[in-house]
């Protein structure tokens, strides 16, 4: 990492060939690893965001699940376009990885969090997405 980076953990519509994917390659941020969370988390389903998109929350340590991430680096301008373009229920906090590191990465609202689906067995938003297509044919 430059001094001038930052990177940003993402774990759903913007991954890498999903639907938001390019907000983060539009602002010519670089893909610079997958890997997955701390088991310190629990991923939902937020299916009435357009795109769908999955919200991420953090519980107490070793008792949620390690949800796969990708972690793209943006530049301090391009991160705060990024930022500054992100919606309700969505934020931006810290996201604990599995080797430790902790980076800026994609969190939810609690709020957005009552009636969504815990999807946290899945693994992260591609192992969703693909046992909808199996299941029916398409994302809900």
């Amino acid at each position: 990492m430059t001094y001038q980076e930052i990177l940003l953990a993402v774990c759903g519509a913007h991954l890498s060939g999903m639907a938001l994917n390019h907000q983060l390659t539009g602002l010519g941020a670089e893909l610079r690893e997958t890997t997955t969370t701390a088991a310190d988390y629990q991923l939902y389903a937020l299916n009435d965001l357009a795109p769908p998109r999955p919200g991420l929350q953090r519980v107490a340590e070793g008792t949620g699940h390690a949800i796969e991430v990708e972690i793209w680096a943006l530049s301090p301008a391009a991160f705060g376009a990024f930022v500054a373009a992100i919606p309700v229920p969505m934020a931006i906090g810290m996201n604990r990885l599995i080797d430790g590191r902790w980076v800026k990465g994609f969190v939810a609202e609690p709020i957005a969090l009552g009636q969504a689906e815990d999807i946290s067995r899945s693994g992260g938003w591609r192992g969703y997405c693909a046992a909808l297509t199996h299941s029916n044919g398409e994302m809900k």
